[in-house]
């Protein structure tokens, strides 16, 4: 079955699970059949092709594109020659891949089985390394409307149902409650092993600027007109964070240094923050010379003490000795 225009995988996934090991390693069959040339049209003087949502589809059909992702280095990169060999690899990817370099920092990966697609997108980054030396890459889902200079707002994360019944464990009921998050991919080996009855966890794809609800409410229809209902919290692991600001991944607005640049370890000092250090600057060397005209009028009335016993001293006839002596009677 055919993609979405927005670059959905299609509906089997989610069965990854399902039928057996030899099955799940069976590429998928591209139905390819050729698009109709389309019209050129001007609106409003302006030339334009148009493309309906089913055309669409068939050209990700065609192109391979189903399984489609954008991996991104974050500074320095291998040759796309040896990336072709390192990430297969390196990825443990088990079918395969074609690899092409898309723009700077960023090459196009077309997988061909849906588990190295979840696979892929799983985890929030991976690690190439070459040489002793380690390129961060990270994964993000293709589109067809994917923009260069855009970070795509969707992302691979999970999410635990806790206290939920043990007859509520089956794929279908779990992928039913994820539906209320984002589309559901599969769900983790301990709950489709019914090995963990405290809660069922499941890998869905969530959209990074939609509410997520807390809690959702579970019900069973006794009656036609009694429903016995019960609430259970959805618990979230580690949801990457979106910048509106930035546009890309791995933080807020709240956290942006562009939107709040005192944030920023090592900014510049402002305008006001200098006018305070040289202010308190001007106040240190006030205080400073203060103390300085004090002790030196401590030490000018020091000498008028001084002065004014050495005169004293030459009235009563001068002399430590004679300083008890009464004056001399002529």
């Amino acid at each position: 079955m055919a993609t979405t225009a927005t670059g959905q995988p299609p509906t089997e996934v989610g069965q990854l699970y399902g039928g057996t090991y030899a099955e799940k390693l069976k590429p998928k069959i591209a139905h390819t059949k050729p698009i109709p040339l389309k019209p050129i049209t001007y609106l409003p003087g302006e030339p334009q092709v148009i493309w309906e949502q089913e055309e669409v589809e068939q050209m990700i059909v065609n192109e391979n594109l189903e399984y489609a992702m954008i991996e991104k280095f974050s500074y320095e990169w291998p040759e796309i020659q040896d990336l072709r060999k390192l990430i297969s690899k390196q990825c443990e990817l088990k079918g395969d891949c074609n690899i092409g370099l898309l723009s700077n920092r960023r090459v196009l990966i077309r997988v061909t089985l849906l588990e190295d697609y979840v696979h892929l997108l799983s985890k929030s980054a991976f690690y190439i390394t070459q040489n002793n030396w380690s390129f961060p890459m990270r994964t993000m889902k293709w589109d067809p409307l994917f923009n260069l200079e855009e970070e795509t707002t969707t992302a691979i994360a999970w999410i635990s149902f806790s206290s939920l019944p043990p007859n509520s464990f089956g794929k279908e009921a779990v992928f039913s409650l994820a539906a209320v998050v984002g589309k559901p991919l599969q769900v983790d080996m301990a709950t489709r092993n019914q090995t963990r009855p405290s809660c069922a966890r499941v890998k869905i794809e969530v959209d990074l600027l939609r509410e997520f609800p807390k809690k959702i409410k579970i019900g069973m229809r006794i009656k036609i007109d009694k429903v016995v209902e019960k609430w259970v919290k959805i618990k979230y692991d580690y949801v990457p964070k979106y910048c509106q600001t930035c546009m890309i991944q791995g933080h807020d607005e709240q956290q942006c240094y562009v939107v709040h640049p005192d944030l920023h370890p090592n900014r510049e000092k402002s305008e006001y923050d200098e006018g305070k250090k040289v202010e308190g600057k001007h106040n240190r060397n006030k205080n400073i010379d203060n103390d300085t005209k004090g002790k030196e009028n401590e030490q000018h009335h020091g000498r008028k003490e001084d002065e004014f016993v050495k005169q004293k001293h030459r009235k009563w006839g001068g002399g430590g000795a004679g300083r008890n002596k009464e004056p001399a009677k002529v």
